[in-house]
């Protein structure tokens, strides 16, 4: 992870703060959804949406529901897994409707709002150099919506085809050249610059840089053990000649032996 002098505003961190002040984020939400919204209510920022303590949760960016309930998720996507990113669009969407039934008393498909999924990529997605796509259900064999209410927003920093709204264009280029041009993009580059004066937000960034590798260090060990016991069963070796196969450090060898022998 970067230091806090060189973060900029495609960082993760940087980005959420960036969009906590609401008249940068409503503004920028009007824009890429063309109408107007009369108010936007915050979840917790980077909110964890768990179906079940066996199942992977969905750490959103930015998640805001607006005045007439349209729920909206905004990601900035930095590393190019073009890949992976239609599937991973399609669990949010799953997560933010469970979630959404989860709350109610009754869970019934009628109560679902209207959504939104919008990633801000600094890369081609689908390598047609499109500044923006946007994906709708639609019919094959008739021209006309399925109306589910969902919608799928990619914008690329790197684009050059396509119309956008100014303001949307200048944010993009600022968040890929750092290059200020209109008023909206301007506000951005003014609140980036106000946020990293703050002596408070860096520290919170340094929490927040140890709990990332926390985490990260969590799901290898967890990767580790689940290697280890899949190892066991299938080539019916002993504990200790897994963990070996593995290439677990000696190190950290005592570490696994015991945790796997606490799971059996």
């Amino acid at each position: 992870m970067k230091t806090w002098e060189e973060l900029s505003i495609e960082d993760d961190f940087l980005f959420q703060k960036v969009m906590e002040n609401k008249e940068i984020c409503q503004t920028f939400l009007e824009k890429a959804l063309k109408r107007k919204i009369a108010n936007i209510h915050y979840f917790e920022s980077e909110k964890t949406v768990n179906l079940s303590p066996e199942n992977k949760g969905v750490r959103f960016d930015v998640m805001v529901e607006t005045a007439d309930g349209t729920m909206i998720d905004v990601e900035m996507q930095t590393s190019d897994k073009s890949e992976w990113l239609p599937k991973r669009t399609r669990y949010y969407q799953a997560m933010i409707d469970i979630n959404t039934l989860a709350k109610g008393k009754k869970a019934s498909y009628k109560r679902l709002p209207e959504s939104y999924i919008i990633f801000v990529c600094t890369f081609d997605p689908f390598d047609k150099s499109r500044k923006v796509y946007t994906f709708t259900n639609q019919c094959q064999e008739e021209n006309f919506e399925l109306n589910d209410g969902t919608t799928k927003i990619f914008y690329n920093t790197t684009g050059t085809a396509g119309e956008l709204d100014e303001d949307i264009e200048n944010f993009l280029n600022y968040i890929e050249t750092k290059a200020v041009k209109g008023d909206f993009a301007r506000k951005v580059a003014n609140e980036v610059e106000r946020l990293k004066a703050h002596d408070a937000l860096k520290l919170e960034y340094m929490s927040y840089f140890a709990r990332m590798a926390d985490e990260r260090d969590e799901g290898r060990e967890e990767g580790t053990i689940n290697s280890i016991r899949n190892i066991m069963k299938n080539l019916n070796l002993s504990l200790e000649k897994a963990i070996e196969a593995t290439g677990v450090p000696k190190t950290e060898q005592a570490m696994y032996r015991d945790k796997i022998l606490a799971m059996s």
